[in-house]
């Protein structure tokens, strides 16, 4: 059963970051706007969006899905930070992902080199 509470946290999870990244790397208004009232630059917003579907594709790779998920967990905890600091808005959807991400890397915490 926790197999597949695993792969459906990570459906949740790669659905949801590859959404995201999409709109991050494509520009939608949107985005560009979180991005501006963040204040560090545009830039930024494409590093945000590469990390984000790097870790996607890590969270599937045998072997690398701790690594994938740890990364998820500290770019949400950046963004509850950024919510609660920077823009306002609700960081429950950054929490929750942040929350569902550290479900897979306590899962696969044997992977961790400091094990």
């Amino acid at each position: 059963m926790q197999k597949y509470i695993l792969i459906i946290i990570k459906i949740i999870l790669t659905l949801a970051f590859a959404a995201a990244s999409f709109f991050k790397l494509s520009g939608q208004e949107m985005m560009i706007t979180v991005f501006e009232n963040i204040g560090i630059g545009q830039w930024f917003r494409f590093v945000t969006g590469v990390i984000e579907l790097g870790a996607v594709l890590l969270i599937w790779a045998p072997g690398r899905q701790f690594f994938g998920a740890a990364v998820l967990v500290c770019t949400m905890i950046g963004a509850v930070l950024v919510h609660l600091l920077l823009i306002g808005g609700s960081p429950l959807p950054a929490v929750l992902l942040g929350a569902l991400a550290g479900w897979i890397t306590y899962t696969y915490r044997d992977q961790s080199p400091v094990s």
